[in-house]
């Protein structure tokens, strides 16, 4: 994706003025984000083999349990899906900012898009597809897997090699606690945020608790709540601010009115 005209986006004075001032910067991630490099929210309708099928019925113990080759194919897909894209320019801008200011990157998104557009992440509140781990003894597991091009209605999931139980994606599934490290890196981020700081709240719809609720904690810390998104969402009155746009025109601007 190019860099936009950043001429085009009108960002609220207000705005530039807050992240001028920050010394940290907390930014939250969600689906939208990722959405705009192509990857599929997870609540998007599904194509093909699994249209007729709701993501939160693919997405419980209770589906791995009753079927893992066709849960692991789900995901398979989900993971070529993600390999097959690039970081947009809202992810390349978030990795310019923290040459500016001290950032930490809390994000919802499975996929490792951040990473490879060269930041660094604080935090994977809800896991990462490319963590596998065996669904028995829960040792990761580190070799290459094959993706299929074409999604397949069935694919046996990898074997682990120190029980032969099933390998599982490292995400979390519904009625599954978050990960005790990601959220105690989140906790710590937020804890660090003092008032003139920032927390920007990009790409996500503000419906997945405890997420949801990072903004007021961030605001409560005494941080400058600011929307990046092109819709108003549940969130909304938590934030000081609110941009509507998307994040690969939002952001790229927002660093540039920091370097104009």
């Amino acid at each position: 994706m190019t860099t936009p005209d950043e001429s085009t986006i009108a960002l609220p004075a207000e705005v530039l003025t807050a992240v001028q001032g920050a010394r940290r910067v907390l930014v939250l991630t969600g689906a939208g984000m990722s959405a705009e490099s192509g990857v599929p929210t997870f609540r998007d309708a599904q194509s093909g083999l699994w249209e007729h099928f709701d993501p939160s019925q693919l997405a419980t113990q209770e589906a791995w349990g009753e079927d893992p080759p066709f849960v692991w194919a789900w995901y398979a897909w989900r993971m070529q899906l993600v390999r097959d894209v690039d970081p947009n320019a809202g992810h390349r801008a978030l990795a310019d900012l923290a040459a500016l200011r001290e950032v930490m990157i809390v994000t919802q998104n499975v996929d490792d898009l951040h990473e490879r557009a060269g930041s660094s992440v604080t935090a994977h509140v809800h896991g990462r597809l490319g963590e596998l781990r065996c669904a028995d003894c829960g040792a990761p597991y580190t070799a290459e897997v094959s993706l299929p091009v074409e999604p397949m209605e069935r694919i046996d999931p990898p074997t682990c090699p120190e029980c032969e139980g099933d390998v599982r994606p490292g995400v979390v599934w519904f009625g599954e606690m978050l990960p005790d490290a990601a959220v105690a890196a989140t906790d710590a981020a937020i804890d660090t945020l003092e008032p003139g700081d920032v927390a920007l709240v990009v790409g996500t719809s503000g419906v997945v608790y405890p997420a949801a609720g990072y903004p007021a904690m961030a605001r409560a810390e005494g941080a400058t709540v600011i929307e990046i998104n092109p819709t108003e969402t549940e969130i909304s009155d938590m934030c000081d601010h609110h941009v509507r746009g998307p994040a690969a025109e939002v952001l790229p601007a927002l660093v540039a009115g920091l370097t104009g």
